[in-house]
C-alpha cells in the first residue's frame, strides 16, 4: 500500500493584493486592528502556521476558503488568534502599580469601600492581572480591606489558555518585587526546571473570559472600580479608540479608575474623564 504523501505550503507563496486587502478589511471590521500594507510580509509568515494545520496548501486557497466557502465561521478565531500581538511583563509600566499601592488602594479603604471589582481588558498571557492581584493581595492583607474580584479578557484564545494555566518560565516573573514573589510565586518542586506556577490563591481571584473590544457592549456584569485597558489602543485608529474608551466608561462607576498604557493618549475625546495621574484617568 503506498503512503500518503503530504506537502508543506510553498514558502514562495505569497499574499496577493486583493487576498491581502479583503483579510486586512476583516480584520479591521472584527478586531480594530489596521493592516497596512507595510505588515504584509508579517501577515504571511503568521498564517502560514495556519496553512500547515489546516493543510491548505496556498494564500490563494486559503482566502478562497474563508470568504467564498463559509471558512469564517470556524477559522475566525485562528486567524484572530495569528495577527494579534500579546507583548507583556508582569509589573509593566511599574508607575500604574504603585499609584494603586500608595493613592487609589488607600483612598478606597479609608472610603470605607468593602469591596473591588477590577477588569483587565487585554490580559494577554496573564502577567497583568497576576501583578493586579498580587498588589491588591498584599494591601487586603496589610489593611484588612478591601477584598477584590479581577475579571481578565482578551480577544485570542491562545494567550488566555495560557494565563489560566499561570504557568510561565522563571525569567519571566524577575520583575516581580522580591517580597511579593516569595508570597504568589511557586518554584517547580523538580529542582533545576525553569518553571513558576502563581499561587492558587491569586488564580481563584481571577476569572477568564474572551471578549472583543469590537463588541458594541461589553458584558461584564456590574460595573468596575478599575479598568486597566494598557497597549492596545495603539492599535486602532482614533474613531475605534474613541469607541472603546467610551464603552469602558460606561462599565465604570462613578469615580471608578481606568489606566491606559504610557504611549497612548485620550486627548480630544469627549469623554466623562479627569486625568488624575500620568495616564491614569477618574470617571466624574
Amino acid at each position: 500500500m503506498a503512503l500518503a504523501s503530504y506537502s508543506e505550503p510553498s514558502s514562495d507563496d505569497h499574499i496577493n493584493k486583493r487576498n491581502f486587502d479583503r483579510l486586512a478589511r476583516f480584520i479591521y471590521e472584527y478586531s480594530g486592528i489596521k493592516m497596512p500594507a507595510t505588515k504584509r510580509t508579517m501577515l504571511e509568515g503568521r498564517l502560514r502556521r495556519r496553512l500547515r494545520a489546516t493543510g491548505i496548501l496556498s494564500f490563494d486557497e486559503y482566502c478562497d476558503y474563508i470568504f467564498n466557502h463559509d471558512g469564517l465561521e470556524h477559522e475566525t478565531v485562528y486567524l484572530i488568534d495569528a495577527v494579534t500581538t500579546n507583548k507583556t511583563d508582569f509589573f509593566r509600566e511599574p508607575n500604574h502599580f504603585q499609584y494603586m499601592r500608595d493613592r487609589l488602594l488607600p483612598t478606597l479603604h479609608a472610603a470605607g469601600t468593602s469591596r473591588l471589582r477590577v477588569w483587565s481588558s487585554a490580559c494577554s498571557t496573564g502577567a497583568e492581572p497576576y501583578t493586579l492581584a498580587m498588589v491588591l493581595e498584599d494591601f487586603q492583607s496589610r489593611a484588612g480591606s478591601p477584598d477584590y474580584t479581577i475579571l481578565a479578557t482578551d480577544l485570542s484564545t491562545d494567550v488566555l489558555s495560557t494565563a489560566l494555566a499561570g504557568v510561565y518560565n522563571a525569567d519571566m516573573v524577575a520583575p516581580v518585587p522580591t517580597a511579593l514573589r516569595q508570597r504568589f510565586v511557586m518554584e517547580h518542586m523538580q529542582k533545576g526546571r525553569r518553571e513558576v506556577r502563581i499561587h492558587p490563591r491569586l488564580r481563584s481571584k481571577i476569572g477568564f473570559g474572551r471578549l472583543n473590544l469590537m463588541d458594541p457592549q461589553y458584558t461584564v456584569g456590574d460595573p468596575m472600580h478599575i479598568i486597566f485597558c494598557r497597549n492596545v489602543l495603539i492599535y486602532f485608529d482614533k474613531p475605534t479608540q474613541h469607541k472603546v474608551v467610551s464603552r469602558l466608561c460606561d462599565n465604570l462607576v462613578p469615580g471608578g479608575h481606568l489606566f491606559i498604557g504610557h504611549s497612548e493618549t485620550v486627548s480630544g475625546f469627549d469623554l466623562p474623564l479627569k486625568q488624575v495621574a500620568n495616564t491614569v484617568f477618574q470617571r466624574v
